[in-house]
């Protein structure tokens, strides 16, 4: 069970974690805690599957990756086998099922040296998973990315400011240097739940804290680090629906509603997405809540502010993958040594 207190630091860390020597000790100055204590609760809040992951959040494609939405139909007798051939691959970081004809979605990434690049990637993993149709569903426009979920209001139909979207992307520096990979390896981990987490991480990757905490400050500066922050188990975190809400938008009216979608606290991802003959839909606004009534609550608000009304609310009935990808890493490559042949 979560007090008060619990759903604050949530509140705190899903923002922004402290780039500094002390940061436990920091995040429990505004809550009136010692950094021990906030220690203690982010322990038994892991252990309890309600924070997955604290660390830093890079942008794929600035690292110079290429990535992609994907849709598949595959046979319901099918599903898990096909799932768990999906997520064999080391880029592929969401898996759901959903309820939809297309029924499984996954998003996968691929280095810059990939021998059998996105689409190459995508075909095998058609291939190896028995779908009958697989839609490749790239963005187009990135409106916004990062979810932080109110632990107190639940999902409402509030407005802020997106923290990352296309001018961050388009602005960033895409020279990502030997020495930028080496702290990209440290920071992309689950920080280590001990007072000067930075101090056990530099000495890892050979840096002085000083050091470590100066190129992560310096990859947000050149938006090559999105934020330092936590992720959450969702449902385990009280928001046990996720609606992938998709809409059919007139072309010259996608950009104007994307910026509109993109305020609403709620929606953790928007994007313009190809459309198909079988896929009309543009836009992708994905909203959690505590329900689905929740969601359908802001899905039902950003039509009516937008006059939108073609839109499919699609739900994950089952996660069968979501982690992070890791960079600069040898796993991608070895997957595609192992299964290069299946395109012959």
């Amino acid at each position: 069970m979560m007090d008060s207190v619990d759903k604050d630091l949530l509140n705190l860390i899903q923002r922004e974690f402290p780039l500094e020597r002390e940061p436990f000790a920091a995040l429990g100055r505004p809550l009136g805690l010692a950094g021990d204590e906030v220690i203690r609760r982010i322990e038994a809040l892991k252990r309890g599957r309600v924070i997955r992951q604290i660390s830093a959040i890079f942008d794929t494609r600035v690292l110079g990756y290429q990535s992609t939405l994907v849709a598949a139909s595959i046979p319901a007798e099918k599903l898990n086998s096909a799932a768990k051939a999906i997520n064999s691959h080391p880029g592929v970081s969401h898996n759901y099922e959903r309820n939809n004809p297309f029924n499984l979605w996954y998003t996968v990434a691929v280095p810059p040296d990939s021998r059998l690049g996105l689409e190459g990637t995508v075909d095998v993993l058609h291939k190896i998973s028995g779908a009958e149709k697989t839609r490749i569903l790239p963005t187009l426009k990135l409106f916004k990315i990062g979810v932080t979920l109110d632990m107190n209001a639940g999902a409402t139909a509030k407005k802020e400011a997106p923290q990352y979207g296309e001018s961050d992307r388009a602005g960033a520096d895409r020279n990502v240097s030997d020495e930028d990979k080496a702290a990209i390896q440290a920071l992309q981990e689950d920080i280590p739940l001990t007072p000067r987490p930075f101090d056990l991480w530099g000495r890892q990757v050979g840096l002085g804290y000083e050091d470590l905490l100066e190129r992560a400050y310096d990859l947000q500066r050149r938006k090559i680090m999105r934020r330092f922050s936590a992720v959450l188990y969702h449902r385990k975190a009280g928001f046990r629906a996720n609606a992938m809400g998709v809409w059919k938008v007139p072309e010259d009216r996608v950009e104007e509603v994307g910026q509109a979608f993109a305020q609403y606290q709620a929606v953790s991802h928007c994007y313009q997405r190809p459309v198909y003959e079988d896929w009309p839909y543009a836009l992708f606004s994905m909203v959690h809540g505590r329900s689905e009534e929740e969601c359908e609550a802001v899905l039902d608000a950003m039509g009516e502010e937008t006059g939108l009304t073609e839109r499919l609310s699609l739900y994950s009935t089952r996660e069968y993958k979501k982690t992070r990808v890791r960079y600069f890493t040898p796993e991608m490559e070895a997957w595609e040594r192992l299964y290069a042949g299946v395109l012959r």
